[in-house]
């Protein structure tokens, strides 16, 4: 009975602030307003919507997450999109996702009387693409980022939590190409957070094996890993350190173990006020990737070969007024133990600039490039014009809906190379349209 007490409360709570938000947005802007209502009404709606939401506050409920989906169209036998070379730091989203992705994290906690906390959280996702060339290769899959509990505020160490399950620390990503440089993954492990060092940074330490929610084989291989995340380090006014490093280790047949560093650095108000900077600087070698997890570890938990690594990536974001937006310069090498060698350059940016109430104009253009040892460089262009509809004209409002037109050239060695996917029949150039919406919450 109180489960289903508790399921009433949280309906009613959204359907009433979801009505009192619907009821405030009605008008449009520069019409003429609506009949008013009864003030006894409107004041009801709005304590019940408040009431509601303190409650679910209050209850230690937690309910956030993301969505993309849309219309995708394009030429005859085109892919929708995913027109990328490969590289971490070269798929330019705007215009090019092509699919409908949604993960929702759930949580509870509870506070006992004694003053510690416990609680669980989950992230179902799900994740559904079909690049149309043959009406094959379509792809759909159901699973879960995240699940995991934990517990903190214990008399001896206040400050900290202790976790075990499946969870990801996530420090910072960079949207426009959809990837998130520094975490360290979503395996089954456990650690500890919030562990003070000064008045600022905050030390996170963990331990995981390579079985997940989607891959429960953790054996064979027995790859396991260490990671930690030191965070909020003060360099300088407006300046911040991130320091991230993991160690891999296992039985592996192919390859070698090996570890993952990097260095991030935060800057507030960088050059202009409004501009922000971020520096990222890391290196990897073995079955361990840039950002601290696994790589190359297969669904059977058998390995394939590792790779040593060197990243750098300039980042700036900025909301100017109307005019917002995020751009980036990278650099990438990959040198994997039984294959040739390859560098990735990508240089690129979404611009963002409103122009009325709720709309504002979008554009994203990229220069990328891929060298493999004894071949030809590959070059990806694109550039993407959409007009967008969101609660306010800022770069990062959501949720967004945006109607788009994308084009995109690649010379013939990216042909070549991807002849499976968009270089299909010798294609160098590709135009596609759509409709999409994003939001988080």
């Amino acid at each position: 009975m109180k489960q289903h007490l508790i399921a009433l409360s949280l309906a009613l709570g959204f359907t009433a602030a979801s009505a009192y938000t619907l009821a405030e947005d009605a008008v449009a802007p520069g019409s003429a307003p609506a009949p008013a209502a009864s003030p006894l009404a409107s004041a009801s709606a709005a304590q019940l919507a408040e009431a509601m939401k303190k409650a679910l506050d209050d209850s230690g409920f937690q309910f956030e997450g993301y969505l993309r989906s849309g219309f995708y169209g394009g030429g005859k036998d085109e892919p929708r999109a995913q027109y990328q070379l490969g590289g971490d730091l070269q798929h330019f989203r705007l215009g090019n996702e092509g699919d409908t992705y949604g993960e929702f994290g759930i949580g509870k906690k509870w506070t006992t009387s004694g003053g510690a906390s416990w609680g669980v959280y989950v992230m179902p996702t799900f994740y559904s693409y079909n690049p149309v060339i043959g009406d094959s290769g379509s792809s759909s899959k159901t699973s879960a980022a995240q699940l995991y509990a934990y517990l903190s505020g214990l008399d001896f160490a206040p400050e900290l939590t202790f976790w075990a399950g499946q969870r990801y620390h996530r420090i910072q990503d960079i949207h426009i190409v959809d990837n998130w440089l520094m975490q360290d993954g979503d395996n089954y492990g456990a650690g500890v957070d919030g562990i003070h060092l000064g008045q600022n940074a905050r030390l996170n330490l963990s331990a995981s094996t390579s079985g997940s929610y989607g891959n429960d084989n953790a054996q064979l291989n027995n790859a396991r890993r260490v990671n930690f995340q030191l965070t909020g380090i003060p360099l300088n006014p407006g300046g911040t350190l991130t320091l991230t490093g993991g160690v891999i280790s296992g039985d592996f047949a192919i390859g070698k173990a090996g570890s993952a560093w990097g260095l991030l650095h935060k800057q507030q108000d960088f050059l202009v006020k409004g501009l922000n900077n971020s520096l990222f600087l890391q290196t990897s070698d073995g079955h361990a990737s840039l950002s601290g997890e696994f790589y190359n570890l297969d669904n059977n938990g058998a390995a394939q070969a590792g790779a040593r690594q060197h990243r750098i990536a300039e980042v700036i974001n900025w909301q100017l007024g109307r005019f917002g937006g995020q751009a980036l310069a990278g650099y990438q090498s990959v040198a994997p133990d039984n294959a040739p060698h390859y560098k990735d350059f990508s240089l690129g940016g979404r611009l963002s600039y409103g122009v009325a109430a709720n709309v504002k104009l979008l554009a994203e253009g990229a220069v990328t490039g891929r060298k493999v040892d004894n071949a030809d460089t590959q070059r990806l262009d694109k550039v993407t014009l959409a007009v967008a509809f969101s609660p306010d004209t800022a770069f990062w409002s959501r949720p967004e809906f945006r109607l788009y037109v994308s084009h995109f050239n690649w010379n013939n060695a990216a042909a070549a190379a991807n002849l499976s996917s968009f270089g299909v029949g010798g294609r160098t150039r590709a135009t596609t349209y759509g409709a999409q919406i994003e939001a988080w919450w």
